[in-house]
């Protein structure tokens, strides 16, 4: 399994995409690697093991690749967080602010039973608004969060701070 270090040596910085400001964080390179996505996986998971999570809801799109091996790891369903018009059927859905701009996401309205215990997983922590957005979702569905695996947290935006009842698990800040 490869270290943290090493996970985020695989990890290929772009500045200003894509807008000003904004440092874009490739994942590419990790996920080509043999041993990225495994070991990416395996350390997301070891905090959640013993949690009971019935469903993983992976946010689009990065979240899809990470959540789909994290669901698999630890027996769960995948639920995709999906944008706005993308889910072909009745949908909650949230909107939010992005650190360039604002969003809607969808969750289809059967993807998993009340008191449901779900995992939340995103490539990347900013300001937290599309973890919020997904987090008033599952409790419109009457579900409950347990916790957020996340590859790659910026500390700098604080985004951590609004969910300080979240057990969270960020690889690299």
């Amino acid at each position: 399994m490869l270290s943290i270090r090493q996970l985020d040596e695989l990890i290929t910085r772009v500045p200003d995409y894509p807008s000003p400001g904004i440092v874009f964080q490739d994942i590419s390179p990790l996920l080509a690697h043999p041993e990225g996505l495994s070991s990416v996986t395996e350390h997301l998971c070891a905090i959640f093991r013993k949690d009971r999570i019935s469903h993983v809801i992976g946010i689009e799109s990065r979240g899809f690749l990470l959540g789909a091996p994290i669901a698999i790891t630890l027996n769960a369903g995948l639920v995709l967080a999906r944008k706005q018009g993308k889910l072909p059927r009745s949908t909650y859905e949230q909107s939010y602010d992005l650190e360039y701009g604002q969003a809607t996401l969808e969750i289809h309205r059967d993807a998993f039973p009340e008191n449901s215990r779900v995992l939340i997983v995103d490539d990347v922590l900013a300001t937290g608004g599309t973890i919020d957005a997904v987090l008033k979702i599952v409790e419109k569905m009457q579900g409950k969060a347990v916790g957020v695996a996340i590859l790659s947290e910026i500390t700098s935006l604080n985004g951590r701070s609004k969910f300080a009842k979240l057990k969270i698990q960020s690889l690299i800040t």
